[in-house]
């Protein structure tokens, strides 16, 4: 077994049943691909705390499954640690600034510049933004053509699901 039995069961209850509610409640696979797509992006944004606000305005704006949305976000949060500082780095390279300090000595630096820390900080979250939204322009319609497919295999596997909800209405 390569994975084990407490991460698929993790996986089954807080993703895929979730989704083959949607699914069997109405909601287009192409639909649904868009929303897991979109928190799936928002998911892994390099800013800390703003993932959930970001992903109910942003679904409720393009009219997008907010259930669909919150757990391709919060799916991604093992990665969107992952990635934070990769984003950061990035940032950094694209826009040419200084460095992301790292070391005590550069951290203990900065904590006696509290406004230079501040400003610091500001301009590395604001470039590592500007990366992220690249990347997710780039990606959020891949990761929606995939999902789309694979939701559609979903519902064929679990067709059983849908017929018994066609037959009652």
């Amino acid at each position: 077994m390569l994975v084990p039995e407490s991460i698929r069961e993790f996986f089954r209850c807080k993703i895929l049943r979730p989704l083959l509610r949607q699914l069997r409640g109405g909601v287009s696979p192409r639909r649904l691909a868009w929303s897991l797509a979109l928190g799936i992006v928002i998911g892994i944004n390099p800013s800390v705390g703003l993932t959930t606000i970001m992903v109910i305005m942003i679904a409720w704006a393009f009219g997008l499954n907010q259930i669909a949305s919150q757990v391709g976000a919060h799916a991604m949060t093992p990665i969107h640690l992952l990635l934070f500082i990769p984003f950061i780095q990035l940032g950094v390279h694209l826009f040419h600034t200084s460095r992301l300090p790292l070391s005590r000595q550069q951290i203990e630096h900065l904590s006696h510049h509290p406004w230079r820390l501040i400003r610091d900080i500001w301009q590395w979250e604001w470039h590592a933004l500007v990366v992220w939204g690249l990347v997710g322009a780039i990606a959020m319609p891949l990761i929606a053509i995939y999902l789309r497919r694979a939701l559609v295999l979903l519902m064929r596997r679990h067709r059983t699901l849908f017929r018994s909800r066609s037959a009652q209405g």
